[in-house]
């Protein structure tokens, strides 16, 4: 089994959830950047949180990498660019501190409003400074949020229970969604214009670093006050402490920094500056979450399967009605291979039905996974499929058709002269071949299969059946399905066991047989 190297403190269930499907755990916290390049060495998979830096650097010593998992949201701590190109996942664990973090944030707006530290340390002192930390109400205030993703909405949720006006900036949420929020969605400039409180869900790209600069709060309502429990960078500092100091902005409640940890600001010499060490997401029950689920992406990775929470891949969130279909979506891609006799140049693979709505590249990426799998000797996953396909020279296509005749869903691969199709049947949704090279056909994909094109006439089948039975091999299961014209029909088996090279060429040489391929599943 793999070894995992950890370089940070996760939830020892999650740990545990590893230990129990049998990898070996490197438990080594506190590992420096320079020791980590000699212990990455030999580990297929590392788990981080967000101090732990994985560069190319690191990347590059990680040569038996599978996937780097994230315990936490952010990955700007890994350059997933990198991880790309090597053909290692990155996984993270989104929504593990979702609510942590939307609790962090209204307390941090409360300390803002309220001045609570402020005057908690002046009583520490021996001071009761009543009258100097007099704070304002949220009720009828505007609150303007960055970001309605999961957490900027449950912000946004908690906001309005107390009596807030809500707007927000989000180029991906349309009007009519933010209306059935209760926000008025706006542009960034507008919004700072007429809040009296921003708060930031955004995450840190090249496109929101320094988002918050010093043309954007110069534009702000006089004594707008910010919070920050995203992530350190959106916000220039040198920016943000000018227009505090200069009285544009009335203050600023801070969690995350560009360079941490931060000890040293001269942001912490103002009173009006509410600051907490990256506290977000620390809570008891967010650290549980984050060990449990990116130990879960981890172990998927490894296993070779879809791991929804991959963020180096475009579709790796599929959709509820599309994950059903990836396995049947990999099969075919196994069987087709087997049906072809050298990988065609061109595969076209076409959606039919109410698939045909959906984002289907990951069913295509599942698709590529099979009909790669016999080609190479190393792992073929979601990330490094379409390379290891460009680097064969092997061009995928993809139909959609929202209508089918008989299916409700299908999916059929074509090229090279084959031709293959496969559904889900019945209430329990269990996945059936359907047509091969253009015959009809009703089997389940099985481990073994053989694809028999014979002339349609008697006693073809019995000729089968005897040279599967003298060598010992157990029919499972048989579909018969004729051409459209009738002139000739196929067999669609599947057997106990892999048929050996002598017998398939015992079938192919048998009269009335025209065409044999067998297909076994890889380590079946």
């Amino acid at each position: 089994m793999a070894r995992i190297l950890v370089t940070e403190k996760i939830a020892e269930s999650g740990l545990d959830r590893l230990r129990e499907a049998g990898h070996e755990v490197d438990l080594q916290l506190g590992t420096s950047p320079e020791d980590l390049l000699e212990k990455v060495k030999g580990a297929q998979a590392l788990i981080i949180r967000s101090a732990t830096k994985v560069t190319a650097e690191v990347l590059a010593a990680g040569t038996d990498l599978v996937v780097v998992g994230r315990a936490g949201l952010g990955v700007d701590n890994v350059d997933v660019e990198a991880a790309t190109t090597q053909g290692v996942m990155v996984a993270n664990a989104p929504g593990s501190n979702s609510l942590s973090t939307a609790e962090h944030t209204m307390a941090m707006l409360l300390s803002q409003a309220r001045n609570i530290p402020q005057s908690h340390s002046a009583l520490r002192e021996g001071r009761w400074e009543k009258s100097k930390w007099e704070g304002t109400e949220l009720h009828g205030k505007t609150l303007g949020v960055l970001g309605l993703g999961r957490i900027g909405t449950l912000v946004a949720q908690r906001a309005l229970s107390f009596g807030m006006r809500l707007v927000a900036w989000d180029p991906w949420v349309s009007a009519e969604r933010g209306r059935q929020l209760g926000i008025e969605m706006m542009e960034i400039d507008e919004l700072f214009g007429q809040s009296d409180f921003v708060t930031i869900h955004l995450l840190k790209t090249k496109d929101s670093t320094g988002l918050i600069n010093d043309d954007l709060l110069a534009k702000a309502k006089p004594g707008l006050r910010i919070v920050n429990v995203a992530r350190g960078g959106i916000i220039d500092e040198a920016a943000l402490d000018r227009a505090i100091r200069n009285g544009t902005v009335g203050g600023a409640a801070l969690d995350v920094f560009a360079e941490e940890p931060c000890t040293d600001s001269p942001l912490f010499e103002l009173d009006s500056v509410v600051a907490t060490p990256h506290l977000g997401a620390s809570t008891a029950e967010a650290q549980d979450k984050a060990g449990v689920i990116v130990a879960e992406q981890v172990a998927l990775a490894l296993a070779g399967d879809f791991v929804p929470f991959a963020v180096n891949i475009a579709a790796s969130e599929a959709a509820e009605e599309i994950q059903p279909f990836l396995p049947l979506a990999e099969r075919l891609g196994e069987l087709f291979f087997g049906l072809t006799d050298g990988m065609p140049d061109t595969v076209e693979i076409e959606y039919q039905g109410h698939l045909a709505g959906y984002d289907t590249r990951i069913l295509t990426l599942s698709v590529l996974r099979g009909l790669l799998g016999n080609l190479t000797d190393e792992p073929v996953t979601y990330v490094n499929a379409p390379q290891l396909a460009e680097s064969r020279g092997l061009k995928i296509r993809e139909v959609k058709t929202e209508t089918t005749q008989e299916f409700v869903n299908l999916v059929t691969l074509r090229g090279g002269g084959h031709s293959i199709a496969g559904t889900l049947a019945g209430t329990r949704g269990e996945a059936r071949i359907v047509m091969v090279d253009d015959h009809s056909a009703d089997v389940p994909p099985a481990s073994h299969m053989v694809f028999i094109r014979n002339d349609d006439r008697p006693g073809v089948i019995g000729t089968v059946g005897t040279i599967l039975g003298d060598a010992g091999i157990n029919i499972a299961d048989m579909g018969v399905g004729q051409s459209p014209g009738g002139e000739s029909a196929l067999m669609v088996i599947a057997t106990g066991e892999s048929a050996p090279a002598e017998v398939i060429a015992a079938l192919a040489a048998a009269d009335g047989i025209t065409s044999v391929h067998a297909a076994s599943r890889r380590g079946a």
